[in-house]
């Protein structure tokens, strides 16, 4: 195997890739990237068993070959190149040298034999995506997903396509986002809606390699796998099994209250009455609507802190808790100058959503708290 190819493209290629080396692989294998140079590129693909990820770069490929060397190692030692071109021989011992400038690295690779194959599903149907829109939404639900839980659907992003609408669904028991795409999708003949549970580990991966551009991204589903194409970078993940839970059960179709308040403010507000709230036993902060006004409270043995906000309010007045973190994390993803909070008593969950639009939804359960 010999090529060569520029230094900048081949490290944006390897961190796209080694996205998906796992912390503790399964075989030592899995701890490597191959390259497979051919024609005119070379392609570097990692893998955890369930997760593949392949990245395509240009090159001058002068001999074809095949080779797995360490992903984390090779990632590094081309980092620390100098821009420019980058040159790599192989010998029948399976010993890399890699040349630039006036640098030299060895490596010792290992065979592709046994490095596990990227299940291809290019002829399964295709859904079209705008990839900064999409990036967009993953990154403004993937904060709701479980890390760990017994049911392990709950780990991941579920995607629902329907010929009009794109929906992703994060729900971990304590929060729900909702995120919406209005537009126009080909779905497969006779199928009215296209449903998939994604594990949040890969949508987090996915939002990182799109590019913050106009260009597509194309998702090939089985039931079982997606393959989604991205530029130069393919990526292919198992899906999760089981039932979603129904969260359309869980949105409330009425409000008793509702309170419309500037984004920034809020924000700002509920994080100065957090610094106090964690230091309490249960990291509370208090809210009270009533006419115009909105106050938010949180106290510890150390101090309390009281915020004071203008707010439009319609309906009754409420006083409610919640746990910092929880409405801390939903504010921050709302980007709109102003949002409103929806509720019906203190212990049903809040909704937060835009003034207009249903672009996107948020649920918060409140804390019960005693007087």
């Amino acid at each position: 195997m010999k090529f060569e190819c520029s230094a900048q493209e081949l490290l944006a290629g390897l961190i796209n890739a080694t996205r998906a080396l796992s912390p503790r692989p399964a075989m030592q294998i899995l701890e490597g990237v191959l390259l497979n140079a051919q024609e005119d590129e070379v392609e570097l693909m990692c893998s955890d068993g369930s997760l593949s990820i392949k990245s395509r770069i240009k090159a001058n490929v002068s001999d074809p070959g095949q080779v797995v060397l360490p992903g984390r190692l090779l990632t590094e030692i081309v980092r620390k190149l100098p821009e420019g071109t980058v040159h790599f021989s192989m010998n029948d011992r399976m010993v890399v040298t890699i040349r630039c400038c006036q640098s030299r690295s060895t490596i010792t690779g290992m065979s592709p034999a046994d490095f596990p194959q990227m299940k291809d599903l290019i002829n399964t149907h295709a859904l079209h995506f705008p990839q900064k829109r999409l990036r967009d939404m993953i990154s403004k639900v993937t904060f709701a997903i479980a890390l760990q839980e017994s049911r392990q659907a709950l780990t991941g992003c579920l995607m629902e396509v329907t010929s009009d609408e794109l929906r992703l669904v994060g729900l971990d028991g304590f929060r729900l986002a909702l995120q919406r795409m209005h537009d126009q999708f080909v779905l497969p003949d006779g199928v009215d809606k296209v449903t998939a549970i994604i594990p949040g580990r890969v949508m987090n991966e996915i939002a990182h390699i799109m590019e913050d551009d106009d260009g597509m991204a194309t998702f090939h589903l089985d039931s079982t796998h997606l393959m989604a194409v991205m530029g130069n970078t393919t990526l292919v993940t198992s899906l999760l099994a089981g039932e979603y839970i129904n969260y359309r059960q869980i949105l409330p179709t009425s409000w008793l209250t509702r309170v419309t308040v500037k984004r920034r403010e809020l924000q700002d507000a509920i994080e100065r009455a957090s610094l106090m709230a964690k230091e309490g036993k249960n990291n509370l902060i208090r809210m009270k609507a009533t006419q115009d006004n909105l106050k938010i409270t949180s106290m510890s043995e150390l101090g309390d802190v009281l915020e004071d906000l203008d707010a439009h309010l319609e309906g009754e007045d409420i006083e409610i808790a919640f746990n910092a973190r929880y409405i801390s994390d939903v504010i921050k993803n709302v980007d709109e100058d102003c949002c409103t909070l929806c509720m019906n008593t203190n212990v049903s969950p809040c909704v937060i959503s835009p003034l207009e639009g249903d672009s996107y939804l948020y649920l918060v359960l409140p804390v019960r708290v005693y007087n």
